[in-house]
């Protein structure tokens, strides 16, 4: 593991990766074919809490670093996607309260997640993907609640969490400054799941619509300020994106172990073909680009525990990360040759979880921009 981490992390990577070996990376082979989420697995990580290792050591969390949790983020990316990301999207869940929340919803949803919770973040609607200031979902202030109505899509975690935060607009002629963001637990009245998503990939995880219909929650449940959602959305997309860089790595690093086993097993021509040097120097590249964004992550999020800005690096970190786990997978297949294509062997799932990488989360399109207008200025 090429993160420099602390020695408490490094202890926890080997449990990680002994959990992740046994229980994780076998028997999400037959979910992935049936899409079933599989919660057995999930209960095993809760009581090893692999699901709270971002809460904060105030609220009872292991108190690790952010590079520390990015080691076991990927080792568990490695076994599989799904996993991987389901654990990760509970941080992004959470991430709206700890950044703007006050002490009693942090205090909430922190203990939530330590009890065996979920977390969901709420952003995406039908019409309204990149362009968030599309949207149509609303919040009524009465008194002293809110009345929310609106459907979300594509809810990582949608149809298991424990709470959500979501997004809605309290004034829609101000576009994007007349949106706000509200903490909604689970099973609060007028709140529901709906069409949950037969995805390509990453398919051990839940992606559904999240739907409010006179959904009243007490005014109390406001993050932060009216009109400042969108700021505490971009804020908490700005801390995710390296996450889900974190998670595309672990994808490429699965292609390059089995393209090397497979290499070394695979006899063509009186010789392993790994042995061949133009196979070599696939597994060179393969390296060089997923230790390159690798390293990004791990800067993007050493960035984030010294408090420094780190829009440019955590989009340059997804962005990167996720096109060359599409290319590494791509590679894996072609070195298995025609058994690359079927799903009797692994590569090909990992070219269908990586693809997901380069959309969620921000499209690449839209890291670009990020990219761009933090490199050029105004």
């Amino acid at each position: 593991m090429a993160y420099l981490i602390s020695e408490e992390a490094n202890d926890l990577l080997q449990d990680v990766r002994e959990f992740c070996e046994n229980e994780v990376k076998e028997q999400c082979k037959e979910f992935d074919k049936s899409g079933e989420w599989p919660k057995e697995i999930y209960d095993k990580a809760i009581e090893m809490q692999l699901h709270s290792l971002e809460v904060p050591e105030e609220y009872g969390g292991p108190g690790l670093s952010r590079v520390d949790v990015a080691a076991l983020i990927e080792e568990m990316a490695i076994a599989d996607a799904g996993f991987a990301t389901t654990i990760s999207a509970s941080g992004l869940g959470t991430k709206p309260v700890l950044i703007a929340g006050n002490e009693e919803q942090k205090q909430h949803v922190c203990s939530q997640i330590i009890e065996g919770g979920f977390g969901a973040f709420c952003l995406t609607e039908p019409g309204a993907g990149s362009d968030a200031g599309a949207g149509t979902t609303t919040a009524v202030k009465d008194g002293d609640e809110y009345i929310l109505n609106g459907r979300k899509c594509f809810i990582t975690n949608g149809g298991i969490a424990s709470f959500y935060c979501i997004t809605a607009m309290t004034d829609k002629s101000k576009g994007v400054k007349g949106i706000s963001m509200f903490l909604v637990d689970a099973g609060t009245p007028g709140l529901s799941t709906g069409n949950e998503e037969d995805k390509m990939g990453i398919r051990t995880s839940n992606t559904c619509d999240v739907v409010l219909e006179d959904c009243r929650i007490p005014a109390a449940n406001l993050i932060g300020q009216e009109g400042k959602g969108f700021g505490i959305a971009m804020k908490t997309l700005d801390q995710a994106r390296a996450w889900m860089g974190c998670v595309a790595a672990g994808i490429a690093q699965r292609g390059i172990n089995e393209a090397i086993a497979y290499g070394k097993e695979r006899i063509q021509f009186g010789k392993p073909i790994i042995r061949n040097q133009a196979l070599q120097f696939k597994i060179a590249d393969m390296a060089i680009k997923t230790e390159t964004a690798r390293q990004m992550v791990a800067h993007a999020l050493t960035k984030m525990d010294l408090s420094l800005p780190h829009s440019k690096e955590a989009a340059i970190a997804k962005c990167y990360a996720s096109d060359i786990a599409m290319e590494v997978a791509s590679e894996a297949i072609q070195m298995f040759g025609g058994y690359g294509y079927s799903r009797e062997y692994p590569v090909e799932k990992l070219l269908r979880d990586a693809k997901i990488f380069q959309i969620f989360e921000g499209s690449n399109e839209i890291q670009r921009i990020v990219i761009a207008n933090n490199t050029i200025g105004r």
